[in-house]
């Protein structure tokens, strides 16, 4: 739906609340017009079931005011003395429209000063798990998402494995477009492997269901930084057709923005650049990309070996080769899709090497699966471009040859319709022989340049997709190493993902904070009983 429409959506449900509750206002003191005033009438409801002023807050956080109506529901219920099992379960599979029987059949006194305190342990326990909930549901959403590293795109900066906290204030946090979804989970529910989030993604299709009237526009808080050249960052999927993360094969259906398939790449192009890759290497507007000093670059090579294949472990041990090679039929040869200058420089010397040559494309080479896709362009992954990177408020000439670099920004990310008739291009209707772009594009790769699906393949990242800036690796398991003494590379924890120089651990400084706050509580608490 459109802001106007949520906003006609929003004007009902309040007519629908005063409808349902202006006597039960009334019977607590107040006007029966308060009922009907938007917002300020869940302030004073908030007043009359003696809770705080903030749930009002909470009522209008998208997934958050999924758990916060029925709980207000019941809440008010209780607030007139209805307790029992019977109406708590009417409050909410009738989803708060009990309050209607209570308005208007019953007669009903309003207990000022209830008690707050669940009757029993488990009300107790329920009330607890609710409440955690709602609070790591807004934690998750508005400031810290956790997020693995699941390839080896950004191998050395950031490794399989890895555990990151990615900051949602860093670039602005992104408004729930996704209105009715699970709390906390992405687009499957874990173990179910089902969707998480209600949304009509017809296979193929951009259903017009009243599911999907109930999503959002996009809206996104202001943040306190723009992306920069060279920042790590999490975002959408912009191509994403999957059904679900552990559906893979299962493709061609679509889904809202927030619910694409999260990726985490370097962003080495921003808004109005001119990006161009020579030889593998990216150059903007003319001038070679210069990485920070974390990040290596990484390139595949065909390794001629002397005496059959490589023991994987002991090469990820010594050189830090954490691609493992492919073996032609006799192990003869073998394909490596990652090494850094630095490790093969050292892995040149390794005793079972015979010759070592890099495995890049000549330039004008056409890779049908390089961006844009179109015969027209004889671009590859080590020589692309160069190719101007759009942003809000520039224009660019368009025509039949730069249609195919903007076609998908126009149509897909920006929803106007284009038709091509002949040699014209029109856009909503009218031609056009130029075109002004709505919003900012980021060029995102890998720094593992030959095992990297990334804007090469698919094209910009609209900053609407942008979901965080990655800040912190918590924890870093090695699926590869033979006990916890290597599974866990201890040196990660608690490092920083940005930053120069060599990451450093700030986990023994984590443990030390740990158990001074353990026993500042128990102090605290040993001083409470005392006093009493």
């Amino acid at each position: 739906m459109t802001l106007t429409q949520w906003l006609i959506f929003f004007l009902v449900i309040q007519v629908i609340h005063g409808l349902g509750t202006w006597k039960l206002y009334t019977k607590a003191g107040r006007q029966a017009w308060e009922a009907f005033a938007p917002i300020y009438n869940a302030v004073i409801l908030m007043k009359i079931i003696n809770r705080p002023w903030y749930w009002t807050i909470l009522l209008f956080l998208p997934i958050v005011n999924l758990i916060m109506f029925p709980v207000v529901w019941v809440e008010t219920a209780r607030s007139f003395g209805k307790n029992s099992s019977t109406d708590t379960a009417l409050a909410i599979f009738s989803l708060g429209f009990y309050n209607y029987y209570l308005n208007y059949a019953t007669d009903l006194e309003h207990i000022k000063d209830r008690s707050l305190q669940p009757r029993t342990g488990f009300g107790d326990w329920v009330s607890s798990i609710l409440f955690a909930i709602v609070a790591a549901t807004i934690v998750h959403t508005y400031f810290i998402q956790p997020y693995t590293i699941p390839t080896s795109s950004l191998e050395k900066s950031l490794l399989v494995g890895d555990f990151l906290f990615v900051s949602k204030f860093h670039y602005g946090a992104r408004i729930p477009m996704t209105t009715v979804a699970a709390p906390m989970v992405h687009d499957t529910i874990p173990v179910l492997n089902k969707k998480s989030y209600l949304y009509d993604d017809v296979k193929g299709n951009k259903s017009d269901s009243w599911m999907n009237k109930l999503t959002l526009p996009y809206l996104r808080i202001p943040g306190f930084q723009d992306i920069k050249r060279n920042d790590i960052v999490v975002f959408n999927w912009p191509v994403d057709t999957l059904y679900n993360m552990y559906k893979p094969a299962d493709r061609a259906y679509h889904k809202p923005i927030d619910k694409e398939t999260n990726y985490v790449k370097r962003c080495v192009g921003l808004p109005g650049d001119s990006l161009e890759v020579r030889n593998g290497y990216v150059y903007i507007n003319g001038k070679q990309n210069e990485l920070p000093d974390r990040a290596k670059l990484q390139f595949s090579y065909r390794v001629e070996t002397k005496n059959g294949p490589f023991n994987n472990y002991l090469l990820s041990e010594r050189y830090g080769i954490t691609d493992f090679p492919r073996y032609n039929q006799d192990y003869s040869v073998c394909y490596f899709p990652a090494i850094t200058k630095e490790t093969l420089e050292k892995f040149k010397a390794h005793p079972n090497v015979k010759s070592i040559e890099p495995l890049k494309r000549e330039d004008g080479e056409r890779e049908p699966s390089v961006f844009p896709h179109d015969p027209n362009y004889n671009w590859n992954n080590d020589f692309f471009g160069p190719l101007y990177i759009p942003k809000a408020g520039a224009t660019v000439n368009l025509d039949l040859d730069a249609l195919p670099l903007y076609k998908r920004a126009i149509v897909e990310y920006e929803n106007n319709t284009l038709q091509v008739k002949g040699n014209q291009i029109y856009i909503n209707g009218e031609l056009a022989t130029s075109y002004t772009f709505k919003k900012d594009y980021y060029w995102m790769m890998g720094d593992n340049r030959h095992n990297s699906l990334d804007a090469r393949s698919w094209g910009f990242v609209p900053f609407d997709h942008v979901v965080g800036k990655p800040v912190f690796i918590w924890m870093s398991y090695n699926a590869n190493g033979k006990g916890i003494k290597e599974k866990i590379r201890w040196e990660r924890l608690f490092t920083t993902v940005h930053g120069s120089g060599e990451p450093v651990s700030y986990f023994i400084p984590f443990l030390v904070l740990l158990a001074g706050w353990f026993g500042f509580n128990t102090w605290r608490k040993k001083k409470k009983e005392n006093a009493a």
